[in-house]
């Protein structure tokens, strides 16, 4: 017999919110079915139009609200919920912080890791403004170039001028640079034919620096009168060091091209980051919340509890920024990636800053963990900063294996962890309680964490 949803695409409901899912929707059950609702609280009761209906759940939207939630705050912009920028802006800063140790908490009782605990999650003092780089796409609306961000699970442009998560000079220069662009005619990416020169303008402004880099991501090989458009940013943005063109000529959701040229000025910006300095290119990986990655970074060298004496590993260490704020507390410190081009800016980091106690290498994690082990290395830390992916069994297994006091896991994805801690057990280590959340990204529903694994 065919499954009926207990609900009907465009009815209301009278509804209840139950919960916030990880990605920070209101969840409503009606027959035990869930329905996702975006902008609603838990204990609110609201009516909700059902948007759309699948096999196992359902989407709503707020019709009306009947009680309100005590957490709930005056949204910023509509447009911050429509297009996924800051989803839980409608929820009061100290409940964000709360949602967010709620929700690595639950996903170890889940796996009955009921003894596990997390500590309150670490917020900042001023939670948006906080973002260092920007990816903004650019498309034709309404007749002209615009620039904006997509509403969730589509591909229509919405044109926004203040993003409110982000550096306000980068609002300021987005804008400088699509009028730019329109002065000089440059035609925007068309998705649908496939046509036009510029895709995206890409902004990265150092924190403490200050210095600006502007990144032009085009289809096009060639962007006509780009010496004028140049010369107009230089002009008009007087922090840019430095004007990139990235050409990503391909059909594709992945945003930057293998091939960039240097329109003008150098190829990196430089900031700070726990007192070293960091060469930052268009395309190298930096935490993008500077404030908070001092309060992360900070609280992984002490959970690391080095006194100089000790040997230690930084696994997906990227631009080496973990590598080189540990090294100043450790014996020796090495450093993998598997993007070669980051090792490079590592190994620059590294003589910008005049520490020699670090080796950099390029390689996938876990071949390489089996080559030291192999060579006779002997960790006594080592330090985990994967991807949303977290780390691959083989990863875990080589470095288990290679018996460190402990580990420190820097994760960005709390479901990921969890995981990784229980394989982390099954090898023979537990964690040292309890896990830090740090709020990388206020106003949406990410978070990250310091766990701390050592051996039984």
């Amino acid at each position: 017999m065919k499954f009926r949803a207990p609900v009907l695409k465009n009815e209301t409901y009278d509804v209840t919110i139950m919960d916030l899912t990880y990605q920070g929707m209101g969840v409503a059950k009606i027959d035990s079915f869930p329905i996702f609702v975006a902008n609603s609280l838990p204990g609110e009761e609201i009516v909700m139009k059902v948007t759309k209906v699948a096999k196992t759940y359902a989407f709503g939207r707020v019709e009306e609200w009947k009680s309100k939630s005590p957490n709930r705050v005056e949204i910023k912009d509509a447009q911050y919920t429509q297009t996924g920028i800051a989803p839980l802006q409608h929820l009061a800063y100290p409940a964000q912080l709360e949602f967010k140790q709620h929700q690595i908490q639950e996903l170890f009782y889940k796996v009955h890791l009921n003894s596990i605990e997390v500590s309150p999650t670490v917020g900042m003092d001023k939670p948006y403004g906080y973002r260092n780089k920007a990816q903004i796409p650019v498309r034709r609306v309404n007749g002209q170039l615009t620039t904006g961000f997509y509403r969730r699970n589509s591909h229509e442009l919405v044109p926004i001028e203040n993003f409110y998560i982000q550096d306000p000079e980068i609002d300021k220069a987005i804008i400088v640079v699509r009028d730019i662009l329109r002065k000089y005619h440059t035609e925007p990416y068309n998705e649908t034919n496939h046509t036009g020169v510029i895709k995206t303008i890409m902004v990265r402004r150092g924190h403490y620096s200050h210095e600006m880099m502007i990144v032009l991501i085009t289809r096009a090989k060639k962007i006509p009168m780009n010496f004028e458009i140049v010369e107009e940013i230089r002009k008009q943005l007087p922090e840019v060091k430095s004007i990139v063109q990235n050409i990503n000529a391909a059909q594709t959701n992945v945003l930057m091209g293998k091939e960039e040229k240097l329109l003008w000025g150098s190829g990196v910006i430089h900031d700070t980051l726990l007192g070293l300095t960091f060469a930052i290119s268009a395309d190298s990986f930096y935490q993008v919340n500077p404030v908070q990655t001092e309060k992360l970074y900070d609280l992984a060298i002490k959970k690391a509890g080095l006194t100089g004496k000790e040997t230690v590993i930084d696994a997906y260490c990227g631009i080496g920024t973990i590598s080189l704020a540990m090294a100043q507390h450790a014996k020796t410190v090495y450093g993998v990636e598997v993007v070669d081009k980051a090792i490079q800016d590592a190994k620059i980091n590294a003589k910008l800053n005049k520490i020699h106690n670090v080796k950099f290498f390029t390689g996938k994690a876990e071949d390489q963990m089996d080559q030291w082990q192999h060579d006779g290395l002997e960790p006594d830390v080592i330090v985990v900063d994967p991807p949303r992916k977290g780390l691959a069994p083989e990863f875990i297994t080589a470095a288990t294996a290679m018996q460190p006091k402990r580990f420190v896991y820097v994760s960005c994805n709390p479901s990921t962890l969890v995981r990784d801690v229980q394989i982390f057990m099954d090898n023979g280590y537990h964690v040292d309680q309890p896990v830090v959340p740090v709020d990388q990204f206020p106003q949406t529903p990410h978070v990250e964490s310091v766990t701390v694994l050592v051996k039984d």
